[in-house]
């Protein structure tokens, strides 16, 4: 489809609605952690592997998801995603068990790894070709306002009606969107050009290659103290449940922040810029236990903390599309988004294991000394190539 009159937005409008749908679930159990190992008599860190069961089913389905549905007409495969996720989002929301909830989260993230493999390929289908732009915009909207709101809804939901209910609302408006596409989503072919071929190549770029490792480790410290950030400002910071709940949004609307910092400096300053990233949420973790005991010292680190963070998601994703080739970039992004989630599950092991056996007051510690790492292989191979890649570029030129 490609005019875009009210039947090309409008089809469009349920694509985002279900981004910002997936999302809010994937962010939402972070700030219910408490509420579900109270609810279940468990450890907030055997909470905390409903996150960590979540990323690593993403990370590892996201290719084979790809490979297997990749001649699967686009409005059927769509719809059988979303429905996917709302019947185990329903699960969630009645689980009487762990294990059920479980269960339920791994069903979800199943429709979670297929979904974005498809999402922003449909959303610049379902337009004419001179809104692509803006349809790849409204994509990147959805995400960006569910990370603001994703933690603070669920958790002010959860302390007013109960966690179940904070899936079973974000169920409901999953099914009116897929409600929405069932009435108005076209049928768009599926091309099926994706192969192992594809992903051999990219995995062959060494810039590429330095990304995913960079990522997997600098994501790893970041949701390391991240996934446990709700118990630490109760338990640690002392903080009350509804100022809880106004950092948590503060942390997610300082995202907004990064993304216009990136938008005014990268372009220009990319290795200034990948340094600050690297240096501001290494500082950033590391002083999350000494300013924790001031509200007036916390909330500015919740904001630079949040800001920078987006500004890594953002900034990597740019040089990872420039140092691919336009047939290939799909396929590099479906590998940092599951890369991505690798890290996200290990920070929330690690994140457990270190409330478990050590501290929850240290898991910022243990988190910067993963973003220092990554911030070494930044510095000692990554930016090495990038200027090999910038100087070849101009002698073609």
């Amino acid at each position: 489809m490609s005019s875009t009159g009210a039947n090309g937005w409008l089809p469009l409008a349920g694509i985002v609605i279900a981004v910002f749908v997936f999302n809010t679930s994937e962010f939402m159990p972070m700030a219910l952690l408490t509420d579900i190992a109270g609810d279940f008599g468990i450890s907030e860190s055997a909470a905390g592997m409903v996150i960590t069961a979540y990323a690593w089913v993403v990370a590892l389905l996201s290719l084979p998801l790809m490979l297997l549905f990749r001649n699967t007409d686009y409005r059927r495969l769509l719809i059988m995603t979303v429905a996917v996720f709302v019947v185990f989002q329903g699960l969630s929301a009645v689980s009487d068990s762990y294990w059920v909830l479980v269960i339920s989260r791994v069903g979800v993230a199943c429709a979670h790894a297929l979904f974005w493999s498809i999402a922003s390929p449909l959303a610049v289908r379902v337009v004419a070709p001179e809104h692509r732009a803006l349809a790849l915009s409204a994509v990147v909207t959805g995400t960006s306002i569910a990370m603001v709101v994703g933690l603070p809804f669920g958790r002010a939901v959860g302390l007013a009606l109960g966690w179940r209910m904070t899936f079973a609302v974000v169920g409901l408006m999953a099914l009116g969107a897929l409600v929405l596409l069932a009435l108005v989503f076209p049928h768009v072919r599926n091309e099926g050009n994706f192969s192992l071929g594809d992903a051999r190549r990219v995995i062959g770029n060494r810039i590429l290659v330095c990304i995913y490792i960079i990522t997997i480790v600098f994501v790893t410290g970041h949701y390391l103290a991240y996934s446990y950030i709700e118990p630490f400002l109760g338990q640690v910071a002392g903080q009350s449940e509804n100022m809880i709940t106004l950092m948590l949004a503060i942390l997610g609307a300082a995202g907004i922040l990064g993304s216009l910092m990136f938008a005014r400096l990268y372009a220009r300053h990319k290795e200034a810029f990948i340094s600050s990233i690297m240096i501001a949420v290494t500082l950033c973790l590391a002083l999350l236990l000494p300013l924790s005991s001031y509200t007036l010292t916390l909330i500015p680190l919740l904001v630079v903390w949040g800001a920078f963070m987006t500004a890594y998601s953002v900034s990597f994703q740019s040089e990872l599309i420039r140092s691919t080739p336009a047939d290939g970039q799909a396929v590099a992004m479906s590998l940092f988004s599951g890369l991505f989630n690798v890290g996200i599950g290990l920070g929330s092991l690690l994140g457990g294991v270190v409330t478990d056996n050590v501290s929850i007051s240290d898991i910022g510690y243990f988190g910067a000394a993963f973003v220092i790492a990554a911030a070494a292989i930044c510095f000692l191979f990554l930016f090495r190539y990038m200027r090999a890649r910038d100087l070849e570029e101009h002698a073609d030129l």
